[in-house]
């Protein structure tokens, strides 16, 4: 089909053949025909202004992915594959990926995203539930590497199948401590579908300071004071409840409970200072008694050579009387007959001027009797190491044997001076001549 068309003017005129072949057009363009025109009439022949012929220049649009989707929801054990299509022939380009999870493909050559969400990958923990994945996707021109395209979209899998979270302290059921004690474990959690992302601690009252734990990992530590358990409690022991409360971010929770039973125990420090406070009071005290028992000893001594001397010289006296008695002259025998009667007359003067010492005797004795068991205690209750458990055991035997001791030496006179060194005093009391005079006689 032949369309021709004629345009007149005034000078020249143009002739458009259309030829409908397959939707080809041929146009002939700018042909002269002054002389025709001006042979015919002047009658204009105008085409209608639809009919006019329009040449369009060529624009060149910018390259896009016509439909992306910005958001994938994939369940676990599915498969996914979309096509992503751009505005131009997709012969010349070529698709990529970039930053994206274990598994997750795309066809260079047509731009088809598949991904099998096998539930292996998040056992192993390659892949993780609830969790935004940003990938980031690419398309580009062979022939020219400017003309390319950088977007991303986000996948997120979940699962239907729900596994809790738990709550694992690396200690369980009943817990023993004593007052001092320092209690502490920390707090784990079993990770499920849905991690726990905060930790509640909470008791069952007030237990003083103690360490929060608000994560999962972190450590409790708490120490009772020595004054926790109450003189009212029961059997000496106080129960406290611990509970951990674990929450996912859509509140899911999990809770842990423990018992804590604290039980009375003995303020090491405090009875450490009363220990050496007793004994040095007692090994003062014992010094003390060794100081009277040596003044008891000296004026015990000291009577006793008055009395021996009183002794001697009676017996002297009469037996020189003896023999003066049976000399001739006759005033040398008038003298021994005097002398019987000196001797008779010196031993009320030796009871009258050095009595017997009886009672000094005894409480000498009974002084040396005191300081050899305090001594003996001491060595008993001696401390084993920095902590021995026996401490307030042997606190309370000092005590009752240095109490015993001031009861049974009450009527004893105790010197407080004392111008003696304790070297000296130990010398003294335990030197042979002492341990000689006091100790028992076997008589057989």
């Amino acid at each position: 089909m032949i369309n021709m068309h004629v345009y007149t003017s005034s000078y020249y005129c143009t002739i458009f053949l259309h030829l409908n072949m397959n939707k080809v057009y041929i146009a002939i363009l700018f042909c002269s025909l002054a002389t025709i025109c001006k042979a015919q009439d002047t009658t204009q022949l105008i085409p209608p202004p639809d009919t006019l012929p329009m040449v369009l220049p060529k624009i060149d649009t910018p390259l896009r992915i016509v439909n992306l989707n910005p958001f994938f929801s994939v369940h676990v054990d599915s498969v996914i594959s979309y096509r992503f299509q751009i505005n131009k022939n997709p012969d010349s380009y070529f698709w990529f990926l970039r930053n994206a999870p274990v598994g997750i493909r795309i066809n260079k050559d047509n731009g088809t995203f598949y991904f099998k969400a096998d539930k292996a990958f998040f056992l192993s923990g390659k892949l993780k539930y609830d969790y935004d994945y940003k990938v980031v996707i690419g398309v580009q021109n062979l022939n020219d590497p400017t003309e390319r395209v950088d977007t991303s979209f986000t996948v997120v899998f979940f699962n239907t199948e729900i596994i809790q979270s738990r709550v694992k302290p690396t200690v369980s059921g009943t817990i023993y401590i004593d007052e001092g004690e320092t209690l502490s474990f920390k707090i784990m959690c079993e990770m499920g579908s849905f991690p726990i992302e905060n930790v509640l601690t909470l008791t069952s009252g007030p237990i003083g300071t103690f360490t929060t734990v608000q994560q999962c990992g972190e450590e409790f530590k708490w120490t009772p004071t020595y004054d926790f358990v109450k003189e009212t409690d029961s059997a000496k022991v106080k129960t406290v409840s611990l509970k951990f409360i674990g929450n996912t971010k859509f509140k899911l929770q999990d809770t842990v409970t423990l018992k804590v039973v604290v039980r009375n125990a003995l303020n090491y420090p405090i009875a450490m200072e009363q220990y050496k406070y007793l004994l040095h009071d007692l090994n003062a005290y014992i010094l003390k008694l060794k100081y009277t028992f040596i003044q008891l000893d000296k004026t015990i001594k000291k009577t006793k050579s008055t009395r021996t001397a009183f002794d001697l010289t009676a017996a002297t006296s009469a037996l020189t009387g003896t023999a003066l008695a049976t000399s001739k002259n006759e005033d040398t025998k008038r003298t021994g007959l005097i002398l019987p009667s000196v001797g008779l007359v010196l031993t009320p003067l030796k009871e009258a001027s050095a009595p017997t010492k009886n009672a000094e005797q005894n409480q000498a004795t009974l002084l040396r009797s005191s300081i050899k068991r305090l001594v003996y205690v001491l060595q008993d209750n001696t401390l084993a190491g920095d902590k021995d458990p026996d401490l307030n055991t042997k606190t309370n035997r000092l005590k009752e044997e240095y109490k015993q001791s001031q009861m049974q030496l009450i009527d004893v006179p105790i010197e407080v001076t004392n111008s003696m060194t304790e070297e000296d005093l130990n010398k003294y009391f335990n030197s042979l001549k002492v341990n000689k005079k006091y100790r028992l006689n076997n008589k057989k």
